[in-house]
């Protein structure tokens, strides 16, 4: 088998940065894992005078201006999806849902299922939602007939982080990824390739 045979789609949406930081990293652990790796982001909803009133935002989407937009094409490229959004009101952001929802004649042709999906997230405050955001997003997974894959416990360093169900930050653009975050993204981007090299490979001997 090539060295590269695995496709990893990172399509997230961030408005001050922390979530583009954190695709970023799992991209470049993914990629260091054995992936072709895409990163993409999804489409800006927010009107201009919205992103410019406030700074870290502007900042944000002028400093990820060259990150392509996401497109159909990514997910059906990608053997292995994850997918980032900060939390809001405990849920996908709008922007990220928006894509998502867009994929509707994809899942109803089945070309969204068996692959593999996992999620990142962030909040601006302790208890701030992320799980249920990363369950939120994993229901839409559930529709597809995607094969979740979330990081467990499965490394000693999950029980620093303490989130099983994904990657996540607790800060806004004041607040760099600590080291817990930084692990936790490389921890579930190896954990992605590592089981959809074994499912795609699998699925091929089995056909």
């Amino acid at each position: 088998m090539p060295v590269h045979d695995i496709h990893v789609a990172v399509i997230y949406y961030s408005s001050t940065g922390t979530v583009a930081e954190l695709a970023r990293l799992i991209a470049d652990a993914a990629e260091h894992a054995g992936a072709d790796v895409r990163l993409r982001r999804a489409a800006e909803l927010a009107p201009q005078t919205a992103i410019d009133a406030n700074p870290a935002w502007a900042a944000n989407a002028a400093a990820t201006a060259d990150i392509m937009e996401a497109t159909h094409e990514d997910v059906l490229w990608a053997d292995a999806v994850i997918f980032g959004t900060p939390t809001r009101f405990g849920n996908v952001t709008s922007q990220l849902k928006q894509y998502l929802d867009t994929l509707g004649g994809l899942w109803q042709q089945g070309r969204l299922a068996d692959k593999v999906y996992s999620g990142f997230t962030a909040s601006a405050t302790k208890h701030g939602g992320q799980e249920s955001t990363l369950l939120a997003l994993y229901q839409t997974v559930h529709h597809f007939g995607g094969i979740l894959v979330t990081p467990g416990y499965t490394d000693p360093a999950k029980f620093s982080d303490g989130n099983p169900y994904g990657t996540s930050h607790v800060g806004g653009p004041d607040t760099p990824l600590d080291d817990d975050a930084r692990t936790a993204a490389r921890i579930q981007a190896e954990r992605v390739v590592k089981f959809t090299k074994a499912i795609k490979h699998g699925l091929s001997q089995a056909s």
